[in-house]
């Protein structure tokens, strides 16, 4: 939120917490909602008893709607909010359930029954995890169960659920809408449970939004607050945030997701912050991003999502730092097709396949990786396909036991492995068939491999690779370096090897040597 619009919301809640005018009652005073509103000047409250009520209603610039009673805890939200119901008896309309006004407040109301709320799709999509469903009603406002549009706003503890669009739709279609929601509990809404669409601001505090059609919450060009809101079971995304929206996105809890936990997509102008959530058991990924959007993402724990914990793909773009990622089944942070990435002290373990997974783009992708500490994934440390141009910096990698090489560099990719500090690796270290300049690494077999039946090589290159191995520390393997029809310039490295000649490369290859290097034998230690 922009200091400007921070200070209209700050003095529109001032307004309403130092402002309380005459009280309607409802249906003591008036019969039904509708009435007292017609009624109800700027400052006055309306307050409803407990009961059914079957209208759409608008409420007025600065007055409040209220259920009466307390804030004690019922089985969905607050007991007086169960108990005063909206309720459209499911007929669609063009209005929506509850229209809010200039400066206007609705606390404590349960919305239900504004259009059709059909289970059936409903069911069908959950099935399938939304591959299938339309976007014609993604971004719109189509009246929605509760509305707010071009007005500055506060939506409290509704209780909003089984109708025909969004649960909450906010948007600034008319003018500037800065808008707080907080404490509502939306579920099974044909659209999303909460939207902000259009340029549309605010704060999205503290609320439960799960079983909605689409996202638990959804931004198509919105840029509020999302903070400590809990997200799951939702058919596409718990947060999805995408056509432009910056939102910044805190301390949120978005499991069980039929997609992503949280999804950023569609456009380089999509930029959202993403800090400190909670991603987990998402059918998809834990945060993904796609379609040449470009996130920030800080201090997030993404684990045991059925793909990746963060998983970028389409041209998207990503700085990536001081997250936890682990027991995904496949990578722990995984990239295709992928325009560039930075990624910084991020801890990646025990994930289902790789650690950092670079698959094969068509573009020239490139990702810098600083001081990540990278451990015992069941397949490779990092794999890095054709196409990449990967910089691995001050990491540290590391697996016990298994087959595959701790660091893999296919055909057609280049690696610039500089200050690493490398343990383990099945067949080697390093298996490279692309091109990969080492500098300043230290790389250790397993501590568990004991003499000759220690693993095989530090660095393995395979036919057509190019291989600079400069001031690196191997120490224990059966070689240093293994090469063959791989052109190999090793120079100025040292340590100790369980093999009289640590080096065995192709000599045939033109432009190898070997250079300066002082490997001992293991007799020596």
């Amino acid at each position: 939120m922009n200091k400007s619009a921070l200070l209209i919301f700050q003095f529109i809640l001032a307004g309403i917490l130092c402002s309380h005018g005459a009280e309607i009652k409802v249906p003591k005073d008036c019969k039904s909602i509708g009435q007292a509103l017609d009624q109800a000047k700027e400052g006055d409250w309306v307050v409803v008893s407990p009961g059914t009520y079957f209208e759409r209603i608008k409420i007025p610039d600065g007055v409040t709607l209220r259920s009466a009673g307390n804030d004690e805890k019922g089985k969905v939200g607050l007991k007086r909010a169960e108990l005063v119901i909206l309720d459209g008896k499911g007929e669609v309309s063009e209005d929506a359930g509850i229209e809010l006004g200039e400066g206007s407040v609705v606390d404590g109301i349960t919305v239900t029954g504004m259009g059709k709320y059909d289970y059936d799709s409903w069911n069908k999509h959950f099935q399938t995890k939304g591959r299938d469903q339309s976007y014609d009603r993604i971004g719109g406002y189509n009246a929605p169960a509760i509305g707010a549009d071009g007005v500055n706003a506060v939506i409290l503890n509704c209780i909003v659920h089984h109708n025909g669009n969004t649960g909450i739709a906010v948007a600034s279609r008319k003018a500037p809408a800065v808008v707080k929601v907080k404490g509502n509990t939306c579920f099974r809404n044909m659209g999303g449970g909460i939207g902000y669409m259009a340029g549309s601001r605010g704060e999205v505090v503290g609320n439960h939004c799960y079983e909605n059609f689409y996202a638990g919450i959804g931004m198509e060009g919105g840029h509020p607050l999302i903070l400590s809101n809990h997200c799951h079971n939702n058919i596409r995304a718990g947060i999805g945030i995408s056509e432009g929206a910056c939102p910044v996105v805190r301390k949120n809890h978005c499991h069980n997701n039929r997609r992503a936990g949280i999804g950023v997509r569609t456009g380089y102008e999509t930029r959202p912050m993403i800090i400190d959530n909670d991603c987990h058991d998402n059918a998809m990924t834990g945060i993904g991003v796609s379609d040449e959007a470009y996130a920030i993402i800080r201090g997030n724990r993404c684990y045991q999502n059925a793909l990746t914990g963060i998983g970028l793909q389409t041209g998207a773009s990503a700085l990536i730092i001081g997250n936890e990622c682990y027991e995904n089944k496949a990578a722990g942070i995984g990239h295709r097709e992928v325009v560039e990435t930075f990624l910084m002290d991020n801890h990646i373990h025990h994930n289902g396949a790789s650690g950092l997974g670079f698959d094969e783009t068509s573009a020239d992708s490139v990702s810098k990786c600083v001081g990540n500490r990278i451990h015992d994934n069941a397949l490779v440390g990092v794999g890095i396909r054709k196409g990449w141009n990967v910089q691995l910096v001050g990491n540290e990698i590391s697996r016990s036991g298994g087959m595959p090489p701790l660091i893999m560099v296919f055909e057609g990719s280049r690696a610039e492995l500089t200050d690493n500090q490398l343990t383990g690796g099945g067949v080697a270290s390093i298996r490279c068939a692309g091109t990969v300049l080492a500098e300043g690494n230290v790389i250790k077999p397993d501590p568990g491999s004991k003499g000759g039946r220690g693993p095989s090589s530090a660095m393995w290159a395979l036919p057509g690779a190019e291989v600079v191995a400069h001031g690196n520390e191997f120490l224990g393997w059966r070689k240093a370096l293994l090469a063959s029809g791989a052109k190999v310039i090793a120079s100025q490295n040292r340590g100790y090897a369980l093999n009289a000649n640590p080096f065995q490369i192709d000599k045939s290859v033109s432009g190898s040597r070997i250079a300066n290097n002082q490997i001992g034998d293991s007799s020596e230690k």
